[in-house]
C-alpha cells in the first residue's frame, strides 16, 4: 500500500460493513449480502439464557444470544471456503478483557485456519470528552493475548462520549501519547502486526494534527490506518472530516459511517470512482479489491512475523 496521500493503491473507504451482527438471523443475512466486512460484539453470556457462560454474540447490557462465538466464526469460515471470490472479513469487538481472555481458546482454534481478514477490536484507552462511564479493556492483557495471532489486525481505540449535543472535543495529545505508550510498552512494535485506530468521526474531524502524530509514531514498525466510525446522530463537521480523510489518503482510511454522513462526504467510495453505498451493504457482487489487498497484506504480515521468529531462533 502507498503511504502517501493522493497516490492510493487501494481505496479502503470503498469497503462495506454489516454492523452488530449478533444473532443467527443477522449473520445469515450478512453472509447472503454483498458486504465486505462483518462486525460483531462479544460478551460472556449464555445461549438462549440457558447453559454455562461462554463467549456469545451480543452487545451489553445483553448477555444472552442464539449464537456463540465458536459457531459465528465457523459459519463465516464455511462461507468463505465455498465463496472465495466473495469472501468476507470479520471484526470482533470485545467489550471487556474477561470476554477476550474467555475467547482465546476459540480464537486459537479458528484464527490459524483463516485466509481472510480478521480484526480484534477493543477500546484500550479512556478517551475524549471526559469519558469515564466505560472501563477500557486492559491493554497489557489484550496485547498479550492478541500477540498469538500475527495475521490479525489490531483495532485499538479509545472509549468515547459524543452525540448530537456534544460538538466540541478532540483526541488530545495526552490521549494520543497514552495510546503510543501502550503500544510500545507492550511490545506491539516487535510483532509488526498491522494496526487500525478506530476513531469517532465527530471527534476525529477536530484532531487532524494529533492523528497524524499518532500514525507517524508507529508506522515505522506497524503498518497503520484509521477506521472512522460514527453513531447515527453524532454531530460531525463534514468539511473538516473530509479534509482529514484526504490528508491521509484513501489507502489509509476505512470509512464505517451511516449512509447520510457518507453521502455528505461525497468521496466516490468505489474502486472505479463511482458513487458508494456508505456501508449500507450493497457492495460489489464480488469481493472488492480493497478487501483482497487487505487479505494479502495480513498474510504478508504474518509471514514476516513468523520469519522473524525463525531468524531469532537460529541466531541463538
Amino acid at each position: 500500500m502507498s503511504t502517501r496521500s493522493g497516490e492510493s493503491a487501494t481505496n479502503l473507504t470503498a469497503l462495506t460493513w454489516a454492523h452488530a451482527v449478533n444473532s443467527q438471523k443477522e449473520l445469515t443475512d450478512a453472509l447472503k449480502s454483498d458486504i465486505d466486512m462483518i462486525e460483531a460484539d462479544i460478551v460472556m453470556g449464555k445461549i438462549n439464557n440457558t447453559g454455562p457462560d461462554m463467549p456469545v454474540m451480543a452487545h451489553p447490557p445483553a448477555n444472552s444470544s442464539d449464537i456463540s462465538l465458536d459457531s459465528f466464526l465457523q459459519q463465516i469460515k464455511i462461507y468463505n471456503d465455498e465463496n472465495a471470490e466473495k469472501m468476507k472479513g470479520v471484526k470482533l469487538d470485545f467489550k471487556s478483557i474477561e470476554v477476550f481472555e474467555g475467547a482465546l481458546k476459540t480464537l486459537e482454534a479458528k484464527i490459524p485456519e483463516m485466509t481472510y481478514p480478521i480484526w480484534l477490536n477493543a477500546d484500550i484507552i479512556s478517551g475524549p470528552v471526559n469519558q469515564n462511564n466505560t472501563i477500557p479493556v486492559d491493554p497489557q492483557r489484550f496485547f498479550a493475548g492478541s500477540s498469538q495471532f500475527p495475521q490479525a489486525v489490531l483495532s485499538i481505540g479509545w472509549t468515547t462520549r459524543w452525540s448530537s449535543d456534544y460538538n466540541n472535543g478532540s483526541y488530545t495529545p495526552q490521549e494520543i501519547d497514552a495510546m503510543v505508550v501502550a503500544i510500545k510498552t507492550n511490545n506491539v512494535t516487535e510483532t509488526g502486526q498491522p494496526i487500525t485506530f478506530p476513531v469517532r468521526a465527530g471527534i476525529a474531524a477536530n484532531s487532524q494534527e494529533e492523528l497524524h502524530d499518532l500514525v507517524r509514531a508507529v508506522n515505522g514498525t506497524n503498518n497503520s490506518t484509521l477506521t472512522i466510525w460514527s453513531s447515527q446522530n453524532d454531530y460531525v463537521d463534514v468539511a473538516k472530516l473530509r479534509e482529514l480523510i484526504f490528508s491521509f489518503g484513501f489507502d489509509r482510511v476505512y470509512l464505517d459511517v451511516p449512509e447520510e454522513l457518507s453521502s455528505q462526504l461525497d468521496l466516490g467510495r468505489t474502486e472505479n470512482g463511482g458513487g458508494g453505498n456508505g456501508g449500507s451493504g450493497n457492495g460489489a457482487a464480488t469481493s472488492s479489491p480493497a478487501l483482497t489487498s487487505l487479505v494479502n497484506f495480513s498474510l504478508i504480515s504474518a509471514g514476516l512475523y513468523l520469519f522473524s521468529l525463525y531468524w531469532d531462533k537460529i541466531r541463538l
